[in-house]
């Protein structure tokens, strides 16, 4: 762990831009979203369309999942990961220039939003492998900060692009999606020198897709997978609209109180199970949190008083912040030769639920009266359907001869 390569850089320095590969995938599912109400305003974009580009945002991640096993296959993880961070940046400069430079500002949207889930679909599928290759002594707490860095990275772009619109005004959006798109632009700059192990090189060959599509278990964490990504993003991707046009907060004070305070205790959440995850049963820790996030769904939706409204965004991060990676470390600990592919499918299953659960609240807030209230309420059949999963993985474990 402590050897130097030539360049000076150990695997040390491997684990941190992931880490940083996280807060650029934090960048670009989180900085569009602040915008929407400002899209609409700006553009004349009904509710509708603004919901599509949520839906096709983790619909190309979704296709990027499904073929990426093969394609980082051919041209390694080094270039995949640099190709990842440059795609990331050339979306965030498209999202701030394509808008007033095509005809159609919603096509602008949607091209730019295009080229920066390709980038951010390959870092949902190389991070998480990446850092698990790394000669580390404790993976497991590795994997766990890991993934608190997506949260971290959410807060630092609510936090900072609330400061950039109360100091400038949120009509020089385009500057700061200028200034976000050097975070990836740099990171590419660390990919290009730091060492990289592959799952491939350090396990020998994995599972293949044959051997994971007859596995009962790989199907029932598929669908855990997908439920954690859909109970997540369907508050996590409307609470700043949530905030703003239901609740009727300032857009600083809606921004702060929804998705930061969501990301601040998600990231909480995840930093605690690192910490102290060796003294707690993972599949307990789960399933306490999935009721936790039924609760605060509840409560975000059913609550008269805005304050609890609010409050229940926040719990709803809390809750969340273990099912993602808890989920890839049943998966490693279930299917510990599923290698890269098991990653990259389980990914697709996050992505795909990431896209279906904004999409479901989105929908379901068009066409009911009850606006956004009422599509929190019914997306709240993600966590349940996550609490019967957790039962059934439990139920499986309890058959097996001995644990691991």
């Amino acid at each position: 762990m402590g050897k130097f390569f030539k360049n000076g850089l150990s695997y040390e320095h491997t684990i941190k831009a992931c880490f940083i590969g996280y807060i650029v995938q934090a960048i670009v599912n989180n900085f569009a979203p602040l915008l929407f109400l400002t899209f609409q305003q700006s553009y004349g974009i009904p509710l509708s369309r603004i919901t599509l580009l949520i839906t096709f945002n983790f619909c190309v991640q979704l296709s990027v999942d499904l073929l990426s096993a093969g394609f980082i296959d051919r041209i390694g993880y080094r270039a995949a990961m640099m190709l990842a961070h440059i795609l990331s940046a050339a979306g965030l400069v498209a999202l701030a220039v394509l808008p007033e430079l095509l005809p159609s500002p919603f096509a602008g949207l949607i091209v730019a939003v295009m080229i920066y889930a390709v980038g951010g679909g390959l870092l949902e599928v190389l991070v998480s492998p990446v850092v698990e290759a790394c000669p580390t002594d404790n993976k497991e707490a590795a994997m766990s900060l890991l993934h608190s860095f997506y949260c971290w990275g959410q807060m630092g772009v609510v936090l900072l692009s609330s400061v950039f619109f109360a100091v400038f005004g949120i009509a020089h959006w385009r500057v700061l999606a200028l200034l976000w798109a050097v975070i990836p632009a740099l990171n590419c700059l660390l990919f290009a020198k730091v060492p990289i192990y592959t799952l491939i090189e350090e396990g020998g060959r994995g599972t293949p897709l044959a051997g994971l599509v007859k596995s009962r278990t790989f199907w029932l964490l598929l669908v855990l997978m997908v439920c954690s990504g859909a109970s997540e993003q369907a508050v996590s991707q409307w609470a700043s609209t949530f905030a703003e046009s239901e609740l009727h907060i300032s857009k600083a004070l809606g921004d702060l109180a929804g998705p930061m305070f969501f990301a601040a205790l998600m990231g909480t959440s995840r930093a605690i199970y690192g910490k102290f995850g060796a003294r707690i049963r993972l599949e307990s820790f789960m399933r306490g949190s999935i009721v936790l996030c039924i609760a605060s769904y509840l409560l975000i939706s059913l609550s008269p008083y805005p304050a609890l409204s609010l409050l229940g965004c926040g719990l709803c991060g809390f809750s969340v912040g273990i099912l993602w990676p808890g989920t890839f470390s049943l998966g490693s600990e279930f299917l510990p030769r599923g290698g890269t592919l098991l990653f990259a499918l389980m990914a697709l299953g996050g992505d795909l639920g990431c896209m279906s659960g904004p999409t479901f609240v989105g929908m379901v807030s068009s066409a009911s009266a009850g606006g956004l209230h009422t599509g929190i309420l019914l997306a709240v059949v993600f966590p349940v359907l996550m609490l019967a999963g957790c039962g059934a993985l439990v139920l499986k474990r309890r058959r097996l001869p001995q644990r691991g």
